[in-house]
């Protein structure tokens, strides 16, 4: 390939890299809102602790049963048209959500904008599988969800402060309209494969022979990835690790320094901003020291081992408000990020043409945790509950946040002996030559 046709590709490549990655932060961003405005949805719907976390994780729900149809979408429609189509329906959902009078319309909102972003990361990453190197895969990966973390970041504490000058309608309606703008930019520019832009695979780039396509029905392809058992611990580390970070900062961290140590909003999101900017970190350094040192267990293990750590000192620790608790917020971000991982494992133990199908089963592991763990903590803080109420809100006391962090510590626990179980590929497809 000469050097204009080389330029051309990494133009197209990177155009088509950034539409999706702009999408891919409007989900983060619409996965980790509901933490701050938690107040204003139980104000304005009247609600209890473990109603306000099944509103929060109905998006987690749909999310999660969507993981494995969003595989197969990336691997047999391609990307370009199911991220076209979840984009669309994401920022109607939003919209819905925005303009919602009662519970159970906001209800039907969250579920069309779990629906409609369900799709986007798999797209994303399958788009990596065939645009992108296999000796660069686990740094784009940890790139990748770096730069979708900084959608969360954004739903912290610029969110907090743009709460102040707009209502939380106004600012939903706004990111509904973004969505649907991003569909019309998929549609248009978006390609699935290089091939369909005129160019030669990666592959064949490199001199070597393209993979083989998928030649039999999707389900029997699904059916091989299921049964391959070296996919399946990344589910777990996914469910235990990352599933527990998401719930907690995505919901509960923030009520738990209001109603332990009386932090304002403002103040308590600063602390949910350090987790979420250390986990965006985490990912990209553990991409990174992987490729770099062409091994996934050890980065895996470490990260998992020290993130359980982590869970053990938040409990047991005298920690308050301050440095301690800064360091304490940051470190649980960080170590969690050795997740990401999980996918070029997944992608690496799996025939190339199914990689869309394999990421997205490790994924679901993530959303099935943090939906489950979202609602039990709910459940678990309304259990011990001794009636108080503040500012018309439910009260809980660090007694009760302390029986509720022992989840967390549970499924962290679950996440390292999953990592044990990783299986080592070296940073290589071993199903291909």
């Amino acid at each position: 390939m000469h050097h204009d046709e080389q330029q051309r590709f990494v133009r197209t490549r990177t155009l088509i890299y950034g539409i999706l990655i702009i999408s891919y932060m409007s989900v983060y961003f619409h996965r980790m809102a509901p933490a701050v405005v938690s107040s204003e949805l139980m104000l304005s719907f009247q609600t209890s602790a473990t109603t306000l976390g099944s509103l929060a994780a109905m998006y987690y729900y749909i999310y999660t049963l969507m993981q494995i149809p969003a595989g197969v979408l990336a691997d047999t429609l391609g990307n370009r048209t199911s991220v076209t189509v979840g984009n669309l329906i994401a920022g109607v959902g939003s919209i819905v959500f925005a303009t919602a009078e009662t519970i159970e319309l906001a209800s039907l909102g969250r579920f069309m904008v779990g629906l409609g972003v369900s799709v986007i990361f798999v797209g994303l990453m399958k788009n990596n599988t065939v645009w992108f190197r296999d000796r660069v895969y686990g740094l784009v990966s940890g790139f990748t969800v770096l730069m979708g973390n900084l959608g969360s970041v954004l739903a912290a504490k610029p969110l907090s402060a743009l709460l102040n000058i707009w209502s939380w309608r106004d600012i939903f309606i706004g990111i509904g309209i973004l969505s649907i703008l991003l569909a019309i930019l998929t549609s248009l520019f978006v390609r699935n494969r290089p091939e369909d832009a005129g160019f030669p695979s990666v592959r064949q780039m490199d001199g070597m022979s393209s993979h083989a396509e998928r030649h039999q029905h999707w389900g029997r392809d699904l059916l091989n990835v299921f049964k391959n058992i070296t996919v399946w611990p990344g589910f777990w580390i996914n469910f235990g690790m990352a599933g527990g970070l998401f719930a907690f900062a995505g919901l509960w961290a923030v009520p738990l320094l209001r109603d332990s140590f009386n932090m304002s909003r403002d103040d308590a999101s600063i602390y949910t901003t350090i987790t979420l900017i250390s986990l965006a970190m985490g990912t990209f350094l553990a991409g990174w020291i992987s490729d770099h040192i062409g091994l996934r267990k050890p980065v895996i293990l470490v990260s998992a081992g020290v993130y359980a750590l982590s869970w053990l000192a938040m409990i047991y620790a005298p920690w308050q408000p301050g440095l301690f608790a800064m360091f304490l917020f940051m470190l649980i971000g960080i170590t969690s990020g050795g997740f990401v991982l999980t996918y070029p494992c997944a992608k690496e133990v799996t025939q190339p043409a199914l990689s869309g199908m394999a990421i997205s089963l490790v994924n679901t592991g993530l959303f099935l945790g943090a939906a489950i763990i979202q609602t039990l903590f709910g459940w678990i803080l309304d259990l011990g509950w001794d009636g108080k109420i503040a500012d018309g809100i439910n009260h809980y006391s660090w007694g009760n946040y302390q029986n509720a962090l022992l989840l967390m510590l549970a499924f962290a626990t679950v996440a390292f002996i999953a990592a044990l179980r990783i299986k080592e590929t070296g940073c290589k497809n071993i199903t291909s030559s």
